[in-house]
């Protein structure tokens, strides 16, 4: 590895680096595998000002700097998946397996690896992503972390309860140390598509506002087809479903209470008074609902970080759901913990909110009534959802309520010319 590989200016700069409020003191290399000639894995340990725990970065390299497209890096992990390889390194060993799925995707595919297409996705957010021979997506995670990672497990359980609006998991890579084992990388089927959901919202709503209330409602049953699949092993300690007790109403309570608490320290001048003034009536619909939520509410694995741009719109009309990773901020072990079904729910709402506002402002927005197309595109959601009882209605407003505390806090440390929207959301529904 090239020395500008290890430099903290460099790991900093990319996007895959979450660390981006700590400063960092050091870089080293750990662990150091071949993979093909002259490419190669190597595991970063990233040290930083603060003093508090190094964390662990998976890059690849051909030779000593950043594979391009066709140079034959990605094809070999493809390679040691159909082959269940174990690659050692010094520090550890990265372990490759592969499903069922990988035969139907690439018959033979220890040899059609290494002839498959490579074309690194230019969209690049905590991990990286390859196209292979169109017909396959590698997804390399970039911060190893120790534990079961939720999007390649939730996405495998998906695959084997044979839930098809996901795209189904061909292999994956696991990095083992003295610490444990941590997620290197996942390979799934390549679903063709038009882009995400939101995308395909907008353009709807540009053109046809019915058509994307129509479309309010395909998200609202591939919705409520994940959480059913998502419930059918509640034997499977890892995948639970059943009614939620007092303890995790009660960290539900405090979750909403601190997202709350968070949002009115991050706004200033009128706004911040405005949320202070509204905060004890917030506090309380919390208390009120979370209160008396276990018994009523249940639990399952859930999504975690749910909304338009988490689905896929499939070439064929249909959605697909992905990345299962979850809110990326909060530490795995709580992302692997069951919640309310509810809480994805509430997610996609929201999302559907920020639709609306986004069309209504618009350069096509000409005549558009945001308010009465939400009204609509709720109900068409949640009616496919298959719809919400009494009880649950309350904690899905609580929820909502608790995730517009979050987007506050969101626009006002990204987007401070968007405040407004979570804030008028937050005042609709402590209303």
């Amino acid at each position: 590895m090239t020395a500008e590989h290890l430099d903290a200016g460099w790991i900093a700069s990319r996007r895959w680096f979450r660390a981006k409020q700590r400063p960092i003191t050091d870089v080293s290399e750990v662990d150091r595998v071949p993979i093909a000639s002259g490419a190669a894995l190597h595991v970063l340990e990233v040290a930083y000002v603060d003093g508090g725990e190094p964390d662990r970065y998976l890059t690849v390299t051909v030779d000593g700097r950043e594979p391009a497209d066709g140079e034959g890096a990605w094809r070999a992990l493809v390679r040691a998946m159909a082959t269940g390889e174990e690659l050692r390194g010094a520090a550890g060993s990265f372990r490759c397996t592969q499903t069922a799925a990988l035969d139907e995707l690439l018959p033979s595919a220890a040899e059609a690896a290494l002839v498959l297409d490579e074309r690194r996705l230019t969209v690049e957010q905590s991990n990286t992503s390859v196209l292979l021979g169109g017909r396959m997506i590698l997804k390399l995670y970039r911060l190893l972390e120790v534990g079961e990672n939720p999007d390649l497990e939730i996405s495998a359980f998906l695959t084997r309860a044979g839930f098809t609006d996901t795209p189904a998991v061909a292999g994956a890579v696991t990095y083992t140390w003295d610490a444990g084992t941590a997620a290197a990388a996942m390979l799934q089927a390549f679903v063709p598509s038009r882009g995400d959901a939101w995308a395909a919202m907008l353009d709807a709503l540009a053109t046809d506002p019915d058509r994307a209330i129509q479309l309010s409602a395909a998200v609202g049953a591939v919705t409520a087809r994940m959480h059913a699949a998502l419930a059918t092993r509640p034997e499977d300690p890892a995948f639970p479903a059943r009614p939620a007790t007092t303890a995790e109403a009660a960290s539900w309570r405090a979750s909403a209470e601190r997202q709350l608490a968070q949002a009115v320290t991050a706004l200033s001048g009128e706004r911040h008074e405005r949320l202070v003034e509204l905060a004890p009536r917030i506090t309380a619909r919390f208390a009120d609902t979370f209160g008396s939520a276990s018994g009523e509410a249940t639990v399952s694995r859930i999504h975690g970080d749910y909304h338009l741009g988490q689905l896929l719109a499939r070439a064929d009309g249909g959605f697909s759901v992905i990345d299962f990773e979850g809110e990326p901020a909060r530490p795995l072990v709580e992302r692997r913990e069951p919640a309310s079904p509810l809480r994805d729910v509430a997610g996609m709402l929201r999302s559907l909110d920020y639709a609306a506002r986004t069309a209504e402002t618009g350069a096509h927005a000409t005549g558009f009534d945001a308010e009465r197309w939400l009204a609509d595109a709720r109900a068409a959601f949640l009616a496919a959802y298959g719809g919400i009882g009494p009880d649950g209605r309350g904690l899905l407003d609580a929820f909502e309520l608790e995730k517009a505390c979050y987007e506050v806090r969101y626009e006002a440390n990204n987007r401070p010319a968007w405040i407004w929207l979570p804030i008028a959301a937050v005042e609709r529904l402590v209303a």
